[in-house]
């Protein structure tokens, strides 16, 4: 184990750091060095959501030493905020890591994204949210079969961030020599074939679970395997 690597776990804006904790424990476990830091924002900012974010996340690696290098792991929608938030940090990055997650393009917005994936899909949404409807509205029902145990799903939906028109029209910037570090893609949902593909035509160390979309609330022993694992084969190859 590289005991000089800090795995930072990154919740998508939609939701909150509990994603995240029961993988932050199994590491602990283990010995590795891991933080949960939380994405906030506040709606009457005048700054974009992605710097907010951006800017929330580096000042919770303020107790991390300099010279600990850091691996980013984003879930979800977290995938296309790494390129902004490597740009905001000082600490350096030995790999990134996208759990079922979008993969960022330059100065694309959320639903330009979605559109990328599934242009029908992605129509129908944007009209949802145009006519003032927000996003996600997940209920316990809704997220029984993807997160079984009653406890870990009621605590993941607590923290579900409804967003609305201007959250996914945003603009989310790549700065020029992003990926400045190896990355590698960890597929769980059929949602997230076409990022999947992206990643594997990248040449980008792939891994695929037959899971849902939560799944490190489901099996964290598993899923902290292929996590290391994904890092390892980048940084040997």
């Amino acid at each position: 184990m590289d005991d000089n690597l800090t795995y930072v776990l990154i919740h998508s804006p939609l939701v909150g750091p509990q994603t995240w904790q029961l993988i932050h424990d199994e590491m602990e476990m283990r010995g590795i060095e891991s933080v949960v830091p939380v994405l906030s924002d506040r709606a009457d900012s005048t700054f974009p959501y992605w710097q907010q974010h951006a800017e929330s996340l580096v000042k919770s690696l303020d107790g991390i030493p300099q010279d600990q290098s850091l691996v980013l792991v984003a879930h979800s929608g977290a995938g296309p905020l790494l390129p902004v938030i490597r740009q905001s940090m000082a600490h350096s990055v030995a790999a990134y890591v996208f759990v079922d997650a979008g993969i960022p393009r330059n100065g694309a917005s959320r639903i330009d994204l979605m559109r990328m994936e599934d242009p029908e899909w992605a129509e129908q949404f944007h009209q949802t949210l145009l006519r003032g409807e927000r996003f996600p509205n997940w209920n316990d029902d809704d997220l029984r079969e993807v997160i079984p145990n009653d406890a870990v799903r009621r605590k993941m939906i607590a923290e579900i961030k409804p967003r609305a028109l201007g959250f996914f029209t945003e603009h989310l910037p790549v700065c020029a020599d992003w990926p400045d570090a190896p990355c590698a893609y960890i597929k769980f949902s059929a949602s997230y074939d076409w990022d999947f593909q992206q990643a594997k035509q990248a040449g980008w160390a792939v891994h695929e679970m037959d899971a849902g979309h939560f799944h490190m609330l489901v099996d964290p022993p598993a899923v902290t395997d292929v996590i290391l694992k994904a890092v390892q084969d980048r940084r040997t190859t």
